[in-house]
């Protein structure tokens, strides 16, 4: 079934651009355009788990991303893994937290400026009991597909190393996660790449099944840690991440103590910060200075960004300060939202009391 939404103002071309800005891994693009030539509002998906707070990747980056398919028609579907946050044990395992959590990422993404109209969000629980037979048959036809070893390389999606100490739920919910992608008869898998395994256990399963268009898999890369050495924000390290509830001094202190050497582009998260969240919203950096530090300057493109700081024509306090000033501009709204509005107050007081599980 095609969901019904907004239909794109744009070029095939410029919709098959669009798709693919979005992901650093795109299997495969040719697929892509096949899809979108054919269907006016292809189904998205990217399944979180709802579990303690949300980082500025999750909110703002996911935001952009959304934005960007469903300008191009895209239906984003967004599953909310209630159930499989139980299975990974988030928030206790106790289900009303985790649903609590649900409906407080929900309100994020509303005020951090996600367009509404192109997006669907389910609840797997309520979901997967409309057609329960359809789903576990799904579930174990997968787990009899394919061997324990590749499911077990799947195991890194529930964001855990490997090891026999690992619970069973480890083989399960690759299973069920791979399901999904077709419960739910998504054309684009739109999820990190930290969750490439298993969406390409999707494409083998398609495979096996012979089932002629397999998942098209769009992957956003993971935005770095704020700190020297960190590849992945982590929300158990409240400094590795600038997460969206954050006050302004948070923002500005956290900036400040983050890891950006001189002229060094690759890992460094402040370069990151810039190329992947204000380019894409803005359009542009623009960068305050004193006169005797050059004045103020305006890059129009990631390249003239790249080039002035490798060169050390800019100076990383100064990118600092002016990404600070970005962040701070995107978070406002959300702040504000979850100020004055009476229902998003009390959502955010009652996550706060809550005991957050990585």
């Amino acid at each position: 079934a095609e969901y019904m939404g907004v239909v794109s103002s744009l070029s095939l071309k410029e919709r098959v651009a669009t798709c693919l800005s979005v992901g650093v891994e795109c299997v495969q693009p040719e697929e892509l355009e096949k899809l979108l030539e054919k269907k006016n509002h292809p189904t998205c998906y990217d399944g979180f788990e709802p579990s303690g707070r949300m980082h500025i990747a999750q909110g703002i980056l996911k935001a952009i991303n959304v934005n960007k398919l469903t300008s191009s028609g895209c239906v984003f579907v967004f599953w909310v893994a209630d159930w499989f946050a139980l299975l990974n044990n988030k928030m206790g395992g106790d289900l009303n937290k985790i649903r609590k959590v649900g409906e407080y990422f929900i309100e994020v993404w509303k005020a951090a400026g996600m367009d509404m109209r192109n997006v669907r969000f389910l609840w797997a629980s309520e979901e997967i009991n409309k057609d329960p037979n359809g789903y576990w048959l799904r579930v174990m036809d997968i787990a009899r597909k394919f061997n324990i070893t590749r499911i077990k390389r799947c195991g890194q999606i529930m964001g855990r190393g490997e090891g026999d100490d690992q619970p069973a739920a480890q083989i399960m919910y690759p299973c069920m996660q791979c399901a999904d992608v077709f419960y739910l008869k998504a054309d684009i898998c739109q999820l990190g790449l930290d969750q490439r395994k298993v969406n390409m256990l999707a494409r083998e399963y398609a495979d096996e099944i012979k089932q002629k268009h397999k998942p098209i898999i769009l992957s956003h890369g993971m935005m770095p840690g704020l700190l020297e050495g960190q590849e992945k924000m982590s929300k158990s390290d409240p400094d590795s991440a600038i997460f969206m509830e954050d006050t302004a001094a948070d923002v500005t202190r956290k900036i400040k103590k983050a890891f950006c050497p001189p002229g060094v582009l690759e890992g460094n998260p402040c370069v990151y910060y810039v190329e992947s969240l204000v380019f894409p919203k803005y359009g542009k950096f623009e960068v305050q200075r004193s006169e005797q530090n050059g004045g103020n300057v305006t890059f129009a493109t990631v390249e003239e960004f790249r080039e002035s700081f490798k060169s050390g024509a800019l100076h990383p306090g100064d990118l600092k300060a002016s990404l600070t000033r970005y962040l701070n501009e995107m978070l406002e709204p959300v702040r504000k939202h979850f100020a004055e509005d009476e229902y998003a107050k009390k959502l955010l007081a009652q996550i706060k009391a809550y005991k957050v599980t990585k």
